[in-house]
This record gives structure tokens, C-alpha cells and sequence, in this order.
């Protein structure tokens, strides 16, 4: 294939990618520059309100958290998973995506059933005598992150299976054979080659996170905003869209450089050897 044959199947391709995502977010990002004076007066006043600047830091809190759970839980189960043999581990994996098939709503209203006064959760701790008194979970940050890591768990089980299946074990029987203990071949031998697949899910869980509309708005409600709720709340609510839009570009550009950051430091951190 030549060059002009490459570039004409390319074009198409490229123009898709700019009209139906790189123009959408011009559309938005340009009433938030219509400000007189100061193009970026719009940005200086949202970050200038104390109220605002609590949201960015609950979205962000949460989003860490979540990710840190979602890698401790979703690492022993997809190294576990990853060890079985092929006709189980299709069958597991399988089981681990069946979660994501069910609508979202439905799945966080079941949460409502759980973690609510009258739920599940807290029936269990007043009959263990845990609790004399229905606890309040629901509606709280709390909420917002179990919801998450249901939601997101299994994109992180997914991303890690792929990476532990291209391990060559022979490097786990030679660091036994030298000595290393179960545990120091877990955190200096297995760990060092999963760094790319850990982050690849750190960065797919960090980004469904800050975005994510449904769980904070049903698990959060209208006391505990993240940004995509405030999002909804300037633009719907108060019918504020220069607002919504700044919100929107700010959340975008927070999103774009963690992921970024995260992605720098895994290639930091990337001990395999290099094809080049």
C-alpha cells in the first residue's frame, strides 16, 4: 500500500474522530471564554468558590479510593483466575463481565436496597447487635465509593487477567528456587512485570470514576455533588449552561492529567525489557 492510498483511508477515519469528538468539546469550551475583559474570568470565579472547589476535591477523593480498593480486591482474584486452567478461566472471566450486561440504574438501585436504613446492611448489624441503631450510610461518600467498586471491579479483574496470562511463570520458579520467599516474589517479581496492566486499569477505573453520573447521583444524592452531578445541577436545575460548560472543561482537563501523570509513571516504573 502507498502513501496516498494509506492517507485516503486515514482521512475519513480522522475526520470522524474531529467532528464527533474534538467539535462537541469546542462547542462546549467556547461560551466559557465570552467572559469581557478576562477570557478565563469564568474559570477564575468557579475556582474561586470554596463550595466548588469541595466538589473537585470529593470527586477526586473518591475516585482514589475507589481506586485503591478495586486494585486490592481485583489483583489476588484476576491473579487467581489468570492460573486456572483455560476452560475455567473463560468460564470466570464470563462471571466477573455478567455484572456489566445489567443496566447501571438497576444495579445502584439494588444498593439502595442494601445500604438503606431499612437495607440489607443494616438489619445484619442491629441483629449482631453491631449497631442499636440503623447507621446512615446511603447518601454519603461512603455510598459513592461501594457503588463504584461494584461498578468498576470488573474492568479491573478484566485488565489485570490479560496482563498475568503473558507472564512467563519460569521467572516466579527461578526467584523460588533462589530463595524468595511466596511474598517477595509476589512484591519483587510478579508485581514489577504487572506494572503496565495495573495501570492501564488504575487509569480505566480513575477515569469511569471521575465521570460517572449515575452512582453519585443515586447513592450520592443532591447532599454529596461530584462534578458530573453539578454538571447536571447548573445546567438542568439552575439552567446555568456557561456554568455546567466550565464545570465540564475543568472535570475534562483534571481527567486528562491524571491520566497522563499516571501513564508517565508507568512507564517509570516499567522494568520489561525493551523490543527496541
Amino acid at each position: 500500500m502507498n502513501n496516498r492510498s494509506a492517507i485516503h483511508l486515514i482521512v475519513p477515519a480522522f475526520l470522524g474522530v474531529l467532528i464527533f469528538t474534538f467539535f462537541p468539546l469546542i462547542q462546549i469550551a467556547i461560551p466559557t471564554f465570552q467572559a469581557k475583559g478576562n477570557v478565563f474570568a469564568e474559570y477564575v470565579r468557579f475556582l474561586q468558590n470554596s463550595y466548588n472547589l469541595q466538589v473537585i476535591a470529593r470527586t477526586f477523593m473518591i475516585s482514589v479510593i475507589t481506586v485503591i480498593i478495586v486494585l486490592v480486591l481485583g489483583l489476588p482474584v484476576s491473579l487467581w483466575i489468570a492460573r486456572q486452567k483455560v476452560g475455567v478461566k473463560q468460564v470466570l472471566s464470563l462471571l466477573i463481565l455478567f455484572p456489566m450486561l445489567t443496566n447501571a440504574v438497576v444495579r445502584n438501585f439494588a444498593w439502595i436496597i442494601i445500604l438503606g436504613k431499612d437495607g440489607i446492611l443494616n438489619k445484619l448489624f442491629m441483629a449482631l447487635h453491631i449497631s442499636n441503631q440503623p447507621v446512615s450510610i446511603l447518601y454519603t461518600n461512603i455510598s459513592i465509593v461501594i457503588g463504584s467498586v461494584y461498578l468498576f471491579l470488573p474492568i479491573m479483574i478484566t485488565s489485570l487477567i490479560g496482563s498475568i496470562s503473558e507472564l512467563n511463570i519460569e521467572v516466579e520458579e527461578a526467584a523460588a528456587v533462589l530463595g524468595a520467599t511466596p511474598l517477595t516474589s509476589f512484591f519483587k517479581v510478579l508485581i514489577p512485570q504487572l506494572t503496565p496492566g495495573i495501570f492501564t486499569g488504575c487509569i480505566l477505573v480513575f477515569a469511569g470514576t471521575m465521570t460517572a453520573y449515575t452512582t453519585p447521583q443515586i447513592l450520592g444524592g443532591n447532599r454529596h455533588l461530584v462534578m458530573s452531578t453539578l454538571i447536571y445541577q447548573q445546567a438542568m436545575t439552575l439552567g446555568n449552561w456557561q456554568s455546567a460548560s466550565v464545570v465540564a472543561i475543568v472535570l475534562i482537563l483534571i481527567s486528562a492529567f491524571s491520566m497522563w501523570l499516571m501513564r508517565r509513571i508507568s512507564h517509570m516504573l516499567d522494568r520489561r525489557p525493551s523490543l527496541a
